[in-house]
């Protein structure tokens, strides 16, 4: 026993001698990445050249990393840039990189494929990681806000996570939707969001059709704004064309990222109103025969009581890695907004896995998968543009006189009969909850037929479902109020959405000359969606949320819908053909079919071509070896696009099936066909009670 208890001691000893030999065996190397301009380079690579430990570079352009005393040189590489042998030095080093002419050479996505950004003849402009907008966002627009001309982003509202009006060289229809086409890695989006409209004086804010995408998930953003760019695009690409990729795995060890940051939201400016003494100043001056009765003796600014400096914590993790044989990227986040309207807020719980696979030995077969799933929780504050003559809270807020207190001598909410109201009491009143849950799924194998050759299938589904709960209490708002102000209602929306994609691919170089770069495909796209609502008013208040026991609302007052959408289908055929010559002279030509069931028999189907030509004059003689141009290119183009975002069956006469009263319910439930002695019966609203069974039908 004894023996062995000093053996152990023994080698505990020898592995903490190995444990500090082996750190005293490498140094740790630091320092700081910077541009051209000795701005901070944030993802830059920094490896040690010829092994795989490797480090990236902070936002800062910071990085530390560990290495071996024999190791000479670190290698430090990011795109856009030339990459650089640094050789080490020392402990603290400092370098700065240069823009690369490769950066020309740079590939970006145009849609059902790739190309060269010198390539490019059509419209279109590319926002990466670097140049995104700073700070705590909320939403993917939010990133490309103010970044590039011609595309405007506006948020609507101010609710957290709130619809924005996006918008790529203004508006092109007057009567269909002047959003852009959204699509997510390959992925046409609907523009549709999971909130269940609301009702009456509740918000219309349904919320922003990109709110469950976590904008730390997104690698750039390109965007296509002429016709020739967009014509690929075919019946949807009118109003331009959003391209959002998302990070993906990289080769290298795992590599685990951790992000906390915080911010707070407030208004620049507060609206200039008049306080309590210059309120009371004006009465006596203007209508100095209401001064008494108008004057309340308090001193109350009710545009400050009715917003917040409202606080943003933001949690984010991933973790990347892989080989060349394979590659993945896990996610996950959790922000919590609230916003500067009381009573306003949106919690978000959003993950992302995603992979990249090769098989075979010659790595010809492919298989790339991703998913996003997300939960968004959020209270609405009774923000509406459509609430009447009362206004909502904010011009309640502009109107309130600064002399009226907001509650009485005993405590409740100060009542001004007319249409004036109290704003506070508005936001005690209502309650406007909402939960949208999202998944979307994705999975896309490939094969290479050729070196130049590959054939591409996308299969993706994406599933929204959405839950509001909503009531108001319009005694608290005004206490003369008959029941039929207390109000509630559930909402529910669901949609399911399927795209089955094939493509065939082809790039070669036919000589030195000349490239070409070709792709044909055949899209199918099907949307489906659904909502219903229960209403009701006449509530006695018990403690409870109304929307908690909404059969105890007056009869009479109850309302039940449901909608269904039609039938609303998309099949394409699509081929584009790039040629590219000495690197100077660029066409592009595409065209696409799309047929569509919201189109009428005799027009469902439509072509959609385009035509553009590009001149790289930097590459002509007396221009290529001037090193102040990197890019000077002439470009005349043209094509054809469309607009299919009305609502579906538009073209076809349609039922509606309206609600019945109970007298109609009534007859409707009478029987028809009886069997046997049948005793007495009541019946109400589609409900019959008999003292004996009937047989019946309608």
């Amino acid at each position: 026993m004894k023996i062995n208890s000093l053996a152990q001691g023994l080698m505990a000893f020898v592995f903490l001698l190995a444990s500090l030999a082996a750190t005293a065996q490498t140094k740790t190397v630091q320092g700081k990445v910077t541009d051209e301009k000795n701005q901070p380079v944030a993802g830059a690579t920094i490896e040690i050249k010829g092994s795989q430990t490797a480090t990236l570079s902070k936002d800062d352009g910071t990085f530390m990393l560990n290495v071996p005393p024999d190791a000479k040189t670190l290698q430090v590489s990011f795109i856009g840039y030339t990459t650089q042998d640094v050789v080490i030095t020392g402990t603290d080093l400092s370098i700065s990189l240069k823009p690369s002419q490769q950066a020309l050479d740079e590939v970006v996505v145009i849609g059902y494929g790739t190309a060269r950004k010198k390539d490019l003849t059509g419209s279109m402009v590319t926002i990466s990681e670097k140049n995104f907008n700073k700070g705590v966002m909320t939403n993917p627009d939010q990133l490309i806000q103010g970044k590039t001309p011609g595309v405007m982003v506006i948020n609507n509202t101010g609710q957290p996570g709130g619809a924005t009006t996006v918008r790529i060289r203004g508006n092109s229809s007057i009567r269909a939707s002047n959003n852009p086409l959204f699509v997510l890695d390959g992925i046409p989006l609907s523009g549709n969001t999971a909130l269940p409209p609301g009702r009456g004086g509740f918000s219309s804010d349904r919320g922003n059709p990109l709110n469950y995408l976590n904008p730390n998930d997104i690698a750039s953003m390109d965007i296509l704004k002429d016709a020739s760019a967009t014509a690929i695009y075919g019946s949807r690409g009118a109003n331009g064309v959003v391209l959002i990729n998302t990070k993906k795995g990289k080769v290298g060890q795992p590599v685990i990222s951790v992000v906390a940051s915080t911010g707070i939201s407030s208004l620049r400016k507060q609206p200039e109103v008049l306080d309590a003494t210059k309120f009371r100043e004006a009465l006596k001056y203007y209508t100095p025969s209401e001064a008494a009765n108008s004057d309340f003796g308090s001193n109350v600014n009710a545009f400050k009581e009715i917003t917040r400096v409202a606080p943003t914590q933001n949690y984010y993790a991933d973790i990347t890695g892989g080989t060349e044989h394979g590659k993945y990227r896990l996610s996950g986040g959790y922000l919590n907004q609230q916003g500067i309207i009381v009573g306003s807020q949106m919690k978000k719980y959003t993950a992302n896995f995603s992979g990249n696979f090769r098989f075979l030995e010659n790595r010809r077969l492919g298989l790339d998968f991703g998913m996003f799933v997300t939960q968004t929780d959020q209270q609405f504050a009774p923000i509406d543009v459509g609430v009447g003559a009362e206004g909502n809270i904010i011009s309640q807020a502009l109107q309130w006189n600064p002399t009226q207190p907001f509650r009485d001598q005993k405590g409740d909410y100060t009542f001004v009969s007319g249409n004036q109201r109290n704003p506070l009491a508005s936001l005690a009143a209502y309650k406007d909850l909402g939960t949208n849950n999202t998944i979307l799924a994705m999975i896309a194998p490939s094969y290479k037929i050729t070196d130049n050759l590959e054939y591409k299938f996308v299969y993706s589904v994406t599933r929204l479902t959405g839950d509001r709960n909503a009531m108001v209490r319009g005694k608290i708002i005004n206490p003369t109020a008959a029941n039929d102000q207390e109000q509630a209602f559930l909402g529910k929306y669901s949609e399911t959405d399927q795209q089955m994609t094939h493509t065939l691919s082809y790039n070669k170089n036919v000589s030195t000359d000349l490239n070409i770069n070709a792709v044909a495909g055949y899209e199918y796209l099907d949307y489906d969606y659904r909502q219903s609502m229960m209403y009701g008013n006449g509530f006695t208040y018990l403690g409870l949320d109304y929307f908690d026991y909404l059969q105890y609302s007056t009869i009479n007052t109850r309302e039940v819908t449901s909608y269904r959408s039609p039938t609303n289908q998309l099949q394409s055929l699509f081929l584009r053909g790039a040629f590219n010559y000495l690197d100077r002279y660029l066409l592009t030509a595409t065209v696409r079919r799309d047929g569509s069931t919201k189109f009428g028999a005799n027009n469902k189907y439509a072509i959609f071509p385009s035509v553009a030509f590009a001149w790289n004059i930097n590459e002509e003689g007396f221009l290529k070896d001037n090193s102040n141009i990197n890019q000077l290119k002439l470009r005349l183009g043209w094509g054809k696009t469309g607009n299919q975002e009305f609502p579906s069956g538009a073209s076809k006469d349609r039922l509606v099936f309206a609600s019945q009263s109970i007298s109609q319910a009534n007859q409707l439930w009478q029987p028809r066909f009886k069997v046997g002695n049948v005793g007495n019966h009541q019946c109400g609203y589609r409900l019959c009670t008999f003292q004996q069974p009937y047989f019946w039908i309608g």
